[in-house]
């Protein structure tokens, strides 16, 4: 035992000196290399941490409707983030009590915790108390991994004397109570109530809200879905912290303790893909303005151009149609798409009825032929080369170089102007009006207002023989509804990450693909199509323009149409591209449905005016007129009567409508 008279005669001794010295030495070196190390570490740290407040994890993304709900999230993210006001006091003092009972006295670190947990861990022989702040926790989730070096635990402890200088401790709390996992896939507090209890966080039970805060430092263990037992009883360790700490009273505690834990399970809502076609359409867009790396740093919100309410409407007569009317009219499968034509946005995309077994979006995916619905483009052709809506042709039996084009029913008029012959949508002066402006301009003047597919040049062109999908078909009607100019269809308004920095901006670059007074002179056509032609299921009670469509068999029902504000497309038929027993009739009033949903607090609004004498002034598109090897009519123009009807020997008996296109 060393006497304080032995010690004074150790304190002359060479040897104590010089074991002091290389003491002193050594613990002075190694406070220098701390220091050192300190500075060190320090330099390669962020020194504005402030953004920890927008923190999510890496490879999350958040897909966003019009009004800013969620469609869709990804990765390991929490879907419902709330305001440290919107957290439950008790909540905040549970984590509180035990995660971090100084949480409000110290500055991020706290050396009297580490010192407490490091004694009580001696005593018990394990770890039995961790040392780490809130703070510190939150510096570990936002910055670093999970490596166990004591350099990485150097880092956490720089981190969070930061975070705690630049942000205060009310916003430190929200940000960790939104981002902690809580077990079971749950992210955050929010998504954790509902995930174990089905409740939103004001409605937590006292032990449930203790329930949560005793997951934390083992989500696997604590999980009240995996481990009940477990979580019962670190459940009841929070609420005995929680009195302890004089959150709650002993009383308080004590009923909370000697109630059973009850799990009442949900899915989690991120799990949960609202418009899942449309989604899913946005996910293939993004890559087109955004890198792969920039999308992997995780906090990427992408806003969106749906509109949610009208996109349950259109789902919604989507599925009641096919289920209804399905199994007798042969059909399977049906899509919606609704667009402002004024700035390309796509409002509401139904790309079919069952995404969970079937991914195939028959919006953007599905190539058809548009029958009818096509006739637009030769008319629209034919108004900007200087014709007139009022241009006569013979509608009478034709084959032109081989090709004969049949009228629904075998039925024919005799004289008609084309605006006649397309609100009865009939075939042979279609092909005649085609024969008359050229394949060129008419595929031309597609294009541009807005058809992507490749377009054959053959006579059947002009009955919608090329396939094309439903999205790039009511675009380019809109581009009427626009009165000629074309926006380029988009789902994503914008792209941007975490902190708030836009990495993408949708344009609207309004192009144009029709002479204004063209395309108000096709759009009056098409009223008359809904007014008292093959359109009039799709009246509504406002102005309407649009087009019916049956490609050969029914195999595929259309309905393209539009007001001032927006426009619609439907289709319905089969995957299989088998025939059905249906007509467009049904897709028409799909359309109407639809359209008296969405317009209910829409104002009323009239198209364009077109020029009064209904015809151009001068043609703003030049015609290429072709120049059939042999072409003629069946009868001559002598054998129709007075009234234009066909001789007996020409009407021909009708045969079934899924054989002719409308």
């Amino acid at each position: 035992m060393v006497t304080f008279a032995s010690f004074k005669e150790l304190r002359h001794s060479r040897i104590f000196w010089y074991g002091f010295a290389v003491g002193f030495t050594i613990n002075l070196g190694f406070l220098a290399f701390l220091i050192s190390k300190w500075f060190q570490l320090n330099s390669t740290l962020p020194d504005n941490i402030t953004n920890v407040v927008n923190y999510d994890r890496p490879n999350t993304l958040t897909i966003k409707a019009q009004d800013n709900t969620i469609l869709a999230q990804f990765g390991d993210i929490a879907y419902d983030r709330k305001t440290i006001t919107e957290i439950p006091e008790k909540l905040q003092q549970a984590f509180i009590a035990i995660e971090d009972s100084r949480y409000y006295k110290h500055n991020g670190v706290d050396i009297q915790g580490i010192a407490r947990a490091s004694v009580a861990n001696l005593q018990s022989g394990k770890v039995k108390e961790g040392g780490s702040t809130i703070t510190q926790q939150l510096a570990r989730i936002a910055y670093l991994d999970q490596d166990r070096s004591w350099e990485r635990k150097l880092k956490e402890v720089i981190i969070a004397q930061k975070i705690d200088h630049q942000i205060s401790k009310e916003e430190i709390l929200q940000t960790y109570l939104n981002v902690v996992y809580l077990g079971s896939g749950a992210y955050g507090v929010a998504d954790a109530a509902h995930r174990y209890f089905s409740k939103s966080l004001d409605e937590l039970t006292l032990g449930e809200i203790a329930t949560l805060a005793g997951i934390t430092p083992a989500p696997s263990i604590y999980s009240p879905l995996e481990n009940p037992e477990s979580a019962t009883t670190r459940r009841n360790l929070v609420l005995t912290r929680m009195a302890e700490q004089g959150y709650i009273t002993p009383e308080e505690a004590q009923i909370a303790i000697e109630t059973p834990l009850e799990i009442k399970s949900s899915p989690l809502k991120r799990q949960i893909k609202k418009a899942p076609y449309f989604v899913d359409y946005v996910q293939k867009e993004m890559g087109k303005y955004v890198s792969r790396d920039k999308l992997a740093e995780g906090g990427i919100i992408v806003n969106t151009t749906l509109n949610p309410q009208w996109q349950e409407t259109g789902e919604e007569i989507v599925e009641n149609v096919i289920k209804r009317y399905g199994k007798w009219q042969k059909f399977q499968q049906g899509a919606l798409v609704a667009i402002d034509p004024r700035n390309g946005e796509i409002l509401t995309m139904v790309g079919g009825i069952d995404f969970a077994n079937n991914q195939y979006n028959r919006v953007t995916q599905a190539q058809r032929q548009p029958g009818s619905t096509f006739k637009t483009f030769i008319y629209a052709t034919a108004i900007a080369g200087g014709m007139s809506p009022y241009k006569n042709y013979l509608d009478a039996p034709y084959v032109v170089d081989g090709y004969e084009p049949k009228n629904y029913g075998d039925s024919y008029r005799g004289d008609v102007s084309i605006s006649q012959a397309l609100t009865s949508s009939l075939n042979t002066v279609a092909v005649k009006s085609l024969i008359d402006v050229g394949w060129n301009p008419v595929i031309k003047v597609a294009e541009k207002m807005g058809i992507e597919s490749k377009l054959q040049p053959t006579y059947s062109l002009a009955l919608g023989a090329s396939e094309v999908n439903l999205l790039e078909l009511t675009s380019a009607y809109g581009t009427l509804a626009n009165q000629g100019q074309h926006l380029q269809v988009h789902g994503i308004k914008s792209i941007v990450n975490a902190d708030g920095e836009i990495l993408y901006q949708a344009k609207i670059n309004p192009q144009t693909a029709l002479d204004k007074d063209s395309a108000n002179i096709m759009t009056w056509m098409l009223q008359q199509v809904v007014q008292s032609g093959t359109g009039i299921p799709a009246q509504i009670g406002r102005p309407v323009a649009g087009k019916t469509g049956t490609s050969d068999k029914a195999r595929d029902l259309w309905f393209i149409g539009y007001i001032p504000q927006l426009a619609t497309g439907i289709w319905v038929g089969n995957d299989d591209n088998k025939e059905t027993w249906g007509s467009s009739a049904i897709t028409a009033q799909m359309w109407r449905n639809f359209m008296l949903k969405a317009t209910e607090k829409m104002p009323v609004e009239t198209f364009g005016k077109p020029p009064g004498k209904l015809a151009l002034d001068k043609a703003t598109i030049k015609l290429e007129p072709l120049k059939p090897r042999q072409s003629y009519h069946k009868v001559t123009i002598q054998q129709y009567t007075q009234n234009n009807d066909p001789p007996r020997e020409y009407r021909r008996r009708r045969r079934r409508r899924r054989n002719y296109d409308v």
